[in-house]
């Protein structure tokens, strides 16, 4: 079922300076009207360029990421952080919960010995009463990496793809916005394109992948496989895990979808494995925080920063919008 035309409630306007020009980016908002594909809590934001001709974007806002304080959580608070930090910083945070325990260049950092290095941290773990073997980690800035005015042309092409083959955009809009935003890159384990699909499921979702061919590198292509994989594999998948222990799943609650992505990333296995680990939970919100925390087999710490990352991700382009509005206006558009 395709998105349909909606009345805005508003419209945001916005001026922002580019090297060559001004132009005004203009986002309504509107209810998204597809139930089978996109969740209740879900608004569709149209983002309008103008510039000498008027371009037309969407986005997606999830309400339940506030509504249920998901952005309160110091996880998606580091990530943010961090995505607007540029890469000559780094933050000093506590591993398990990504507490921020400092903020310093990284020549600051690296003039340091290694021994000095050390101190520092059992410093910090003095100072906050942390254990002694508590693991700091050191991460650098990432703000050139996270192109969020650059990937929103490709996220409401994502949103279309998705929303086409009846599976909810938002699985694009948050993969869009953390696998190589703006960008075609390959990772070390192979994955390529948009969405980053290794070989193996490229091929299983109808992809041509050869020496002379890589289908993953053509966006409609890439989504179209993405989307295959989610409605035919990750989420049954996430069901069965789930059911198998004692959590009702829910398709249109945030938690669930956070799941998906999991499995999405790390696999139905290393993810089933986990969960079968960890302590028993009936309540979906609590399960995404132990995962954070928990690490088993080969979930590891990539693993849990993952929906961390598209929570953040979710946040910050948020407010990319409404942090540089200048006027509100109170509008009838059909798009």
């Amino acid at each position: 079922m395709a998105l349909q035309n909606h009345r805005c409630t508003f419209a945001i306007y916005m001026s922002i300076l580019k090297p060559a020009f001004n132009f005004i980016l203009l986002a309504c908002t509107t209810i998204c009207a597809t139930q089978q594909s996109c969740a209740q809590n879900t608004n569709l934001i149209d983002v309008v360029f103008i510039d000498n001709d008027s371009t037309s974007y969407n986005f997606l806002r999830d309400t339940a990421i506030y509504t249920e304080h998901w952005d309160t959580l110091a996880q998606p608070k580091f990530w943010s952080k961090i995505m607007q930090l540029p890469p000559d910083s780094c933050i000093l945070n506590i591993a398990k919960t990504r507490e921020i325990l400092d903020v310093m260049s990284i020549e600051d950092w690296d003039i340091n010995s290694d021994d000095e290095k050390m101190a520092y941290r059992d410093t910090l773990r003095l100072e906050r009463c942390l254990d002694y073997d508590t693991r700091i980690f050191v991460t650098t800035g990432k703000r050139d990496y996270y192109d969020f005015m650059g990937v929103i042309p490709t996220i409401s092409r994502g949103i279309e793809v998705f929303d086409s083959l009846e599976v909810d955009p938002w699985y694009a809009q948050a993969i869009l916005l953390i696998e190589s935003p703006g960008k075609i890159n390959r990772s070390g384990v192979g994955a390529y394109g948009s969405f980053q699909l290794m070989k193996t499921v490229a091929r299983k979702y109808g992809l041509v992948v050869n020496r002379s061919i890589d289908e993953r590198e053509n966006f409609d292509r890439s989504a179209y496989a993405a989307a295959s994989l989610i409605s035919k594999s990750s989420i049954p998948e996430a069901k069965r895990i789930l059911r198998a222990n004692g959590v009702i799943p829910d398709e249109n609650a945030l938690w669930f979808k956070l799941f998906v992505m999991h499995i999405y990333h790390a696999g139905a296995g290393n993810v089933g494995a986990l969960v079968r680990f960890m302590e028993p939970v009936n309540n979906g919100n609590e399960l995404i925080r132990r995962m954070w925390q928990t690490e088993y087999g080969r979930f590891k710490n990539s693993s849990q920063n993952y929906t961390q990352l598209a929570l953040a991700a979710f946040i910050h382009l948020d407010k990319l919008i409404d942090n540089k509005c200048e006027y509100l206006h109170e509008c009838e558009i059909d798009f």
